[in-house]
């Protein structure tokens, strides 16, 4: 439990990362300002207002990252902020106005705004690996030290190039603004984000992560040699940083690392009736894993909980009770002609 009943804000409250950070925060008897676009939108806010403890410690605020100023009232005497609101657009048509500039903006905002009410004792900033890794030769291990290259991204506009260079900008912007305004600001940087939730719209990193069921190709190259952490874990370790004083700088929070051959492996193992590929394009058996190390956090006293296969069957279970996936009676054969299936 914390010291005493601390308030904090929460941006992006109603998506994947956020209610369940809310859910945890709550547990632990914080009060909880979650800031959402529209708080009179029973179906994005519902989830939300049904945790427990929501009637005593949870309070909805009006905020958008493309409204200058719209963060002010809800940080205004909180003595902490989870920024885990970000666009996560990957198909935008105007990638400039729908994701780069509300990205860096809204996290600037944030910031000023924490200037203005100088209660706030500490910012934790949800990143992404996509700040770290995105390059043109993959290293065998990354950590903190390592910061995406930005000219590759915007020349080879892969998938998610947009929201990879929103979060590079954004953190970087965010550093420069704690550094000469005296912010503690924490960022921690999550690998593919994977495990059950309590949205009522499915997931974006899920797209990507069970892309293999759903024969979503334009994900495969960003599970290629993928890195994973659930989404508890995730959570657990935003509220660890936040409550340990000696936390400084950035951490990456990532439990596993898998090649694409891994993951279909499980999932065939697991879901034989989805008939998952067990080949892929240009994947064989010798491509190699390409680690995040999270030894920075692990050092700090935090550990991780769940393992690469609950991370998937949490989500597919919750997928398919909210009918994001169909469940099939079929226990079909996993032929190793199955990617030509549809």
């Amino acid at each position: 439990m914390v010291a005493r009943r601390e308030t904090v804000c929460v941006t992006g409250a109603s998506g994947f990362i956020g209610s369940w950070l809310v859910m945890r925060l709550l547990e632990r008897g914080y009060f909880v300002r979650a800031t959402v676009r529209e708080p009179g939108n029973l179906k994005k806010v519902q989830h939300l207002l049904d945790l427990p403890n929501a009637k005593t410690q949870l309070t909805l605020w009006k905020a958008d990252l493309s409204d200058e100023g719209s963060y002010d009232d809800a940080v205004n005497g909180c003595d902490g902020i989870f920024h885990v609101a970000t666009p996560m657009d990957f198909e935008s048509k105007d990638p400039e106005n729908e994701v780069i500039k509300p990205t860096v903006n809204g996290v600037l905002g944030i910031m000023k705004a924490c200037v203005k009410t100088k209660t706030v004792r500490r910012v934790i900033f949800t990143s992404s690996a996509g700040t770290i890794n995105v390059e043109e030769h993959q290293k065998n291990v990354y950590d903190e030290q390592n910061w995406s290259d930005l000219e590759f991204i915007i020349s080879k506009k892969m998938t998610g190039w947009m929201y990879f260079l929103s979060k590079t900008l954004a953190e970087k912007a965010a550093w420069d603004y704690a550094k000469e305004n005296g912010i503690d600001f924490i960022s921690i940087i999550p690998t593919l984000v994977i495990g059950p939730f309590i949205t009522t719209s499915m997931p974006p990193s899920l797209i990507t992560g069970l892309s293999p069921i759903t024969r979503n190709e334009a994900h495969y190259s960003i599970i290629r040699q993928g890195q994973y952490v659930h989404l508890d874990d995730l959570c657990n370790a935003h509220i660890f940083l936040y409550e340990q004083a000696a936390a400084k700088g950035r951490y990456v929070c990532s439990s596993h690392d898998a090649t694409i051959l891994t993951i279909s492996k499980i999932l065939r193992q697991k879901y034989p009736e989805y008939n998952v590929p067990s080949t892929f394009e240009g994947v064989d058996e010798n491509l190699k894993s390409v680690v995040f190390s999270s030894r920075k956090l692990i050092e700090m006293g935090f550990n991780f909980k769940y393992s690469l296969e609950d991370m998937y069957v949490e989500s597919i279970e919750t997928c398919r009770r909210k009918g994001f996936l169909p469940v099939s009676e079929n226990k079909g054969p996993t032929s190793d002609d199955s990617e030509h299936k549809t």
